[in-house]
């Protein structure tokens, strides 16, 4: 079986970039935006509507030619949901069966459960997730820091929301995890590769 490492993060963690250097330091394949690139193409639906949905954040598309009760176009909501999350678990699986991978958000934890990934989770605190999200652009440039940090909040809520959606289980509670990380006073360059020694 294909050693698969899932990476649970904070928004404005650096959680992205501890996957990839992960990945990198590893040899391993890397999946984040690939995942909602697959999922686009196998549902025929834009790639911003797949990640609005897995972002919990769903658009919902509606005929507008056409009338339609309003108790319909609630199911048709829901039924595009799912029908993007179950193309999800079929793409997370298909990939962590190609190869050792690591694989950032979207449940991939939950998702592969039965493959026994390495689950890491990483964190920060707000000061260092504004400062980060500035330093990449990530951030409006007119958002000052209470209304960043606002965003950041909420961002993490709804991923909060739709991982106990479909998991039934508690975003970034540490015993879903093997290992949590703090970022915020963590250089990546040094802590990656110590992590890494793990599965070397």
């Amino acid at each position: 079986m294909n050693k698969i490492i899932t990476i649970g993060r904070e928004f404005g963690s650096g959680g992205r970039e501890f996957g990839r250097r992960l990945a990198e330091e590893l040899g391993y394949e890397y999946y984040d935006k690939e995942i909602v690139a697959e999922i686009a193409k196998h549902t025929e639906l834009s790639e911003k509507y797949v990640q609005q949905v897995i972002e919990c954040d769903p658009h919902t598309l509606f005929p507008i030619t056409v009338g339609h009760t309003f108790a319909y176009m609630q199911n048709y909501g829901i039924e595009r949901q799912q029908a993007i999350y179950r193309e999800q678990c079929a793409v997370i699986r298909a990939m962590a069966e190609k190869s050792n991978c690591v694989i950032v958000g979207r449940c991939a934890d939950y998702i592969l459960k039965d493959y026994k990934p390495f689950k890491i989770f990483v964190y920060s605190e707000t000061e260092c997730k504004i400062r980060r999200c500035r330093e990449r652009g990530e951030a409006k440039e007119n958002f000052s820091d209470k209304k960043l940090m606002r965003y950041i909040k909420n961002v993490d809520k709804s991923r909060a929301r739709y991982y106990s959606f479909y998991t039934g289980q508690d975003w970034g509670k540490k015993t879903n995890y093997d290992i949590c990380v703090n970022t915020s006073t963590t250089d990546m360059k040094v802590i990656v590769p110590l992590i890494a020694k793990m599965f070397k």
